[in-house]
């Protein structure tokens, strides 16, 4: 199954960070990286007086089931270092599954797709570097459509 995982860090060299956690997707066994958009940086999302974010969007080809998935990018993030303290607050690590096929989960543990992800310009903005005609499974729009809308808006 392919799946799109965005990388997010903006403690402690946040470049090296989001490479640590490249190295260690690439490295598991049921995870193969396809490809990655480029590494971006970004305000923070939410919680803004916090040092800018850099962030990366990966298409892999998996063969964990959804909720393995999570379990794996949560061990990663505990791996390299990341305290889960505060919704929205500063990450030495972060990944998120943003899409995984075009299932459509919602469970207490996992929401897929990613349940901001269509608000978030800068993460639709990487995942159409890779994709731009995928289309959400929920709203049935594709990312370019997703990112024209927000930018006619004029919400950054």
């Amino acid at each position: 199954m392919n799946a799109y995982l965005c990388l997010g860090a903006n403690l402690e060299q946040p470049r090296e960070q989001i490479h640590k956690a490249y190295l260690e997707l690439a490295a598991h066994p049921g995870i193969r990286i396809l490809r990655g958009s480029s590494l971006a940086k970004t305000r923070p999302w939410g919680k803004t007086d916090q040092p800018d974010f850099h962030n990366q969007v990966l298409e892999i080809e998996t063969t964990l089931p959804p909720l393995e998935l999570l379990e794996t990018a949560l061990e990663i993030e505990q791996k390299l270092g990341r305290v889960r303290k505060e919704k929205w607050g500063p990450r030495l690590i972060d990944i998120d599954i943003l899409l995984y096929g075009d299932l459509v989960i919602n469970t207490d543990k996992l929401t897929v797709p990613h349940p901001e992800m269509h608000r978030r310009l800068f993460a639709l903005r990487l995942l159409a570097e890779l994709a731009p005609n995928l289309e959400h499974p929920v709203l049935h729009k594709n990312i370019e459509t997703l990112i024209q809308e927000i930018e006619s808006q004029g919400d950054m």
